[in-house]
């Protein structure tokens, strides 16, 4: 289960009380079964590269651009990394409560911290560009378009900040629920739209440049008599594929949008907050429960579910060739077969939660542990 965070002055039952302290409260994962492998993964390099997330609920994701990943840590610094030979291009010691990121885009490198401030780095070297402040701390990697890079901040504003000078553009601003997830989604861009999910389950895009809205829908409504039972939180990053939008909430629905105009193409019952991923054909879903699922991308009709890793605190899906893969609670990436969903191998980068989805560029696949620990892998020939 994910952390909660809650408004001041608002009570909750005793038994979520666990889950609104800073730390991550403890989990006990399904006991992994004996597995033979039907594929061999090769590992590339690990290499410590940082702090990770200081045991914090942080979502400290890898991205990655030319041959190069880029990643943060809890403690502020910032690396870039050779893809295929693990080699540090440059690291940067920021000294500032790095909690979301890093972002990338015309050139920059952007992280969010908990003190409510969004710093670009050079990509080429990781030299400061620009700080600016916004009003809160900030969970989910910054993005950039036209100019523009847009932030989101866990008091539910949106942020456009000129990428040049780090001056203000505009603002976005929407109320946040009495109980919310601890997290937010990233934006996702597409050409002049900013698409960005919030805690109410509302999907809202805006004009990257104005910060206007384009459009708004209700991809869940929230329902029955308490604050837990009414959440509906957008955590899980929407993805867009073509001229459509994939969309997850928490306890409530996955959802199939027009780009255009956010009418649902289809929906599906189903509550997710670690995440989505996406092909040509399937849309795959890591549900509340470390369920996986794949769903038809045309239609939301169900292909397949993998249970055996239920409880494992699973990330979002990541496809890689003929697999998609999982990291989990104690430091494994699994990888499934995309046609049956049937376990196919797994390897295990740290004995630290692997709480960002593993990323992929061409055959690699790149995961970063809370504890630091960035490793890349392929499915062996």
């Amino acid at each position: 289960m994910a952390l909660l965070t809650v408004l001041p002055g608002c009570g909750i039952p005793e038994y979520m009380s666990d889950l609104l302290e800073e730390e991550e409260p403890a989990q006990v994962p399904t006991p992994l079964q004996e597995l033979e492998p039907s594929i061999a993964i090769q590992e590339l390099w690990t290499d410590d590269v940082g702090e990770g997330t200081d045991a914090l609920f942080l979502k400290l994701a890898p991205a990655a651009a030319e041959g190069t990943v880029y990643v943060a840590d809890r403690e502020g610094t910032v690396s870039a990394i050779g893809i295929e030979s693990g080699d540090a291009l440059w690291e940067r010691d920021t000294d500032l409560p790095i909690s979301g990121g890093p972002g990338l885009g015309e050139g920059l490198v952007l992280v969010g911290t908990s003190d409510g401030e969004v710093l670009a780095l050079s990509q080429a070297d990781g030299s400061p560009v620009w700080t600016a402040a916004v009003s809160s701390e900030v969970l989910a990697p910054p993005r950039i378009e036209h100019g523009v890079a847009v932030v989101r901040t866990v008091d539910g504003k949106v942020f456009g900040i000129d990428a040049t000078a780090g001056t203000r553009v505009w603002v976005y601003d929407k109320q946040v629920p009495v109980l919310t997830l601890r997290g937010t989604s990233a934006p996702v861009l597409s050409e002049d739209l900013a698409i960005v999910g919030f805690d109410s389950g509302v999907l809202v895009a805006l004009e990257v440049k104005t910060g206007k809205p384009a459009w708004e829908v209700s991809v869940a409504q929230p329902h029955g008599r308490s604050d837990l039972e009414r959440m509906v939180d957008i955590d899980a990053e929407p993805i867009l594929y073509d001229d459509h939008l994939y969309v997850a909430t928490f306890q409530g629905r996955v959802a199939a949008l027009d780009l255009q105009n956010g009418e649902a193409v289809w929906d599906k019952t189903l509550s997710s907050y670690a995440g989505l991923g996406v092909d040509e054909d399937n849309l795959y879903v890591t549900d509340d429960r470390s369920h996986i699922w794949s769903l038809d991308r045309s239609t939301g009709s169900a292909n397949w579910e993998q249970e055996q890793l239920a409880g494992r605190a699973l990330t979002a899906p990541a496809r890689s060739g003929d697999y998609v893969v999982v990291g989990d609670v104690e430091g494994y990436l699994h990888w499934l077969s995309r046609e049956d969903g049937k376990l196919a191998a797994r390897v295990r980068l740290d004995d630290e939660r692997i709480m960002a989805a593993p990323l992929v560029v061409d055959d690699v696949v790149i995961a970063y542990s809370s504890g630091g620990t960035l490793g890349t892998y392929r499915v062996a020939p």
